[in-house]
């Protein structure tokens, strides 16, 4: 090698290893200084929250992010508001608009999808102790800023001096045992972070100076503001268990997915219900579009929504509540369809058709009367959309039991037709009239916006209802939920499926463990049904799912027998003095159900002259009212009430033996299912009052 070439190539080497340390330097520099701001934001995130010790909180802070090496979790607060996962960000001109977030001109709203997936990890793997989904909040917090409050997606975004309040206003939902189930599980899925890896530029290391223990407390909040924050989230009211925690099973299924139409089940008490509200509440949280929550009677959506409040407030304006013949007058209303609903004037065009076609037929004879066949029509036929008498001629009669011969479809069609010509001759409709103008509506024109529909008590509906509410969202993923039993169908008729084109097939799922009621309630009410077969909506006869566990028990129910109304009236109000003088229990915890609107009335009447307070359950909404529901078995339908009394039950109601007439039985059947109904709203206490002698 000549003279001077390696003293020249180490001169190079050494200037190419200068620039290279110093574009390091650089790169650490600015590294510092992200760093150097986060720690700072970060500090004054976790100084802003270190209050929320005082009411039950722990504070993780700086934790392993679950499944990366070297990312971290700013705070990961836990305690009796819920679960929150904090990421901090020192962002400087940011503005939120139409549900995205931006730096300057920048849209950043995909930067923040990190933190969500990390929440939908953290739901699924704290549904395996039961907390329910809604409970795992996503926050980011915006460094130095305040009076903000936002969702971009799943996540909500605050200000600096507004996460505290925040956090705080969730309130009490989770009890000292169930944070620290959580607590334990979150310790295991956020690990400790490690020492930090070793430099690996050989440069001395610099002295630095001690951390100063002070932080810039500009946009920190005074100690009032901190006593007013933690003043309101201990004076909230605590929520119902069922809110913030499910059993394993029920908070898994709240998040699973499905490729279409699917179908949850089990018997009463199981919680489906629970399951149908979270899940609508995680579908409305993580998709676009609203949610359409509906039932066969009104009061459930009412009470659905009161409780929505309260169990996911940020989502409620995104859940619809409707009953189903309500949601169909909107449509009609909406689109400008005329409609005359009038219940009275179709009774009496059904008595005009009756007299004209029923009297003397073959319909006219043994222990079937007209109601029978006012039903035929409403269920079977106008339930179903048939139009033609070629349809009806060979149809499977889901749930009813009198067969029917040719003939006598030949006259059940005419006396349809004269019904159907005496309606438009008075201008009028009736409730099947609604559902069939509205699924023609929707038919001709969709609706759009709806991301998922949820039918609850779905056995109550007919096969026009469903298939209107299977057009909104048809086979889209987790589009279509229906959720009901069989054992608890209290309407005559019924439907299949198959006949309105869905198949929940690999996408149905059993609910089997009784939450509600006591051991002493499932057992007395399952004498009501045990071998009774109905027709699934699925195709098949079924005889009812039977809980696999029921942990809880209690007094056994009481029956009275009365001979009559005074002496039944007079023990229902001596249960409910007894009943109320106990410790947690009050009169807005205690229902009267009964068969019809006029015992109800009557019940009512018996409760007010005894000085006790009252409240119909068509009026009721779900808010706390100090007074007994009053109402029938109808409208408590999906309810539960800590004490149930059933004041009306008939002694033909009590007895194991059947009626041998084909309808009677069908009606026996239906009434012995509305008392197991009934029966377990009830979930400490039952009474029966029974009206006359056992036959």
């Amino acid at each position: 090698m000549s003279a001077g070439v390696s003293a020249g190539e180490e001169s190079r080497r050494q200037t190419a290893l200068a620039q290279a340390h110093e574009q390091a330097a650089a790169e650490a520099r600015d590294a510092a200084a992200r760093y150097g701001i986060a720690e700072v934001t970060e500090q004054r995130t976790a100084r802003v929250l270190s209050p929320l010790a005082a009411i039950g909180f722990h504070l993780l802070a700086d934790r392993g992010w679950p499944g990366s090496r070297g990312a971290n979790v700013d705070l990961v607060a836990i305690g009796p508001g819920g679960v929150f996962i904090v990421d901090t960000k020192a962002w400087r001109e940011v503005s939120i608009s139409q549900g995205r977030i931006f730096r300057g001109q920048d849209d950043v709203s995909d930067e923040l999808q990190q933190l969500a997936a990390l929440a939908d990890l953290t739901q699924a793997d704290f549904a395996e102790v039961g907390l329910a989904p809604g409970e795992v909040r996503p926050i980011v917090v915006l460094a130095g800023r305040q009076g903000i409050d936002a969702h971009i997606d799943a996540i909500q975004v605050v200000g600096e001096k507004d996460i505290l309040r925040t956090i705080a206003a969730r309130g009490n939902r989770l009890t000292p045992l169930q944070i620290d189930v959580v607590l334990a599980r979150a310790l295991k899925l956020f690990p400790q972070v490690g020492a930090p890896a070793p430099i690996s530029v050989a440069v001395p290391e610099p002295v630095l100076p001690a951390p100063s223990k002070e932080i810039n407390q500009d946009a920190l909040l005074s100690a009032e503001e901190v006593n007013d924050a933690l003043l309101a989230s201990v004076l909230a009211q605590p929520i119902e268990e069922w809110m913030a925690f499910l059993h394993p099973q029920q908070a898994k299924l709240v998040r699973r997915s499905f490729p279409g139409p699917s179908r949850v089940r089990g018997p009463a008490g199981t919680g489906k219900t629970v399951v149908g509200l979270h899940r609508a509440a995680f579908i409305a949280r993580t998709r676009p579009g609203k949610v359409l929550v509906t039932t066969f009677v009104k009061t459930l959506p009412d009470v659905l929504h009161e409780l929505l409040k309260r169990l996911a407030p940020e989502v409620v304006d995104r859940v619809e509540f409707v009953g189903i013949h309500s949601f169909a007058r909107k449509v009609l209303q909406r689109r400008g369809v005329a409609f005359r609903l009038d219940p009275k004037q179709a009774d009496q065009a059904f008595d005009v058709a009756w007299a004209r076609v029923g009297v003397g037929s073959n319909l006219d004879s043994g222990k079937k009367d007209q109601n029978y066949w006012k039903e035929e029509i409403a269920s079977v036929l106008k339930g179903r959309g048939i139009m033609q008498f070629t349809q009806y001629a060979d149809l499977t009669r889901t749930g009813r039991r009198f067969p029917l011969q040719p003939a006598q479809r030949e006259t059940v069609w005419r006396l349809y037709v004269a019904y159907s010509e005496e309606l438009r001759r008075r201008g009028v409709n009736d409730f099947a009239d609604l559902i069939l103008l509205a699924e023609a509506e929707l038919r001709r024109e969709p609706l759009p916006g709806y991301s998922a529909v949820i039918v609850d008590e779905a056995q109550d509906l007919s096969a026009a209802m469903v298939r209107m509410l299977y057009s909104l969202v048809g086979d889209s993923p987790d589009g279509f939920t229906l959720i009901g039993d069989g054992q608890q169908s209290i309407y005559p008729g019924g439907y299949t499926l198959a006949e309105v084109g869905i198949s929940v097939q690999n996408r149905g799922v059993v609910l089997d463990v009784n939450y509600r009621n006591t051991v002493e309630i499932v057992d007395f009410a399952r004498r009501l049904v045990d071998g009774d077969e109905y027709a699934d909506i699925e195709g098949s006869l079924a005889r009812g799912d039977v809980p696999s566990s029921v942990p809880r028990s209690g007094p056994k129910p009481e029956i009275f027998r009365g001979s009559t109304w005074a002496s039944i009236n007079a023990s229902m109000v001596d249960r409910i003095r007894s009943v109320t003088r106990e410790i947690g229990t009050g009169t807005g915890d205690v229902a009267v159900l009964c068969a019809t609107k006029r015992r109800a009335t009557n019940a009512a009447a018996a409760l007010t002259a005894a000085g006790l307070p009252t409240i119909s359950l068509e009026d009721y909404t779900g808010a706390a009212v100090d007074a007994i529901k009053v109402g029938t078995i109808k409208r408590a339908k999906g309810l539960e009430f800590k004490q149930v009394l059933i004041p009306d039950v008939s002694a033909e109601q009590t007895t194991s033996t059947p009626p041998t007439d084909d309808a009677e039985h069908e009606r026996w059947e239906l009434s012995r299912r509305e008392l197991y109904v009934a029966m377990t709203r009830a979930r400490d206490g039952l009474w029966v009052g029974v009206v006359g002698e056992r036959p």
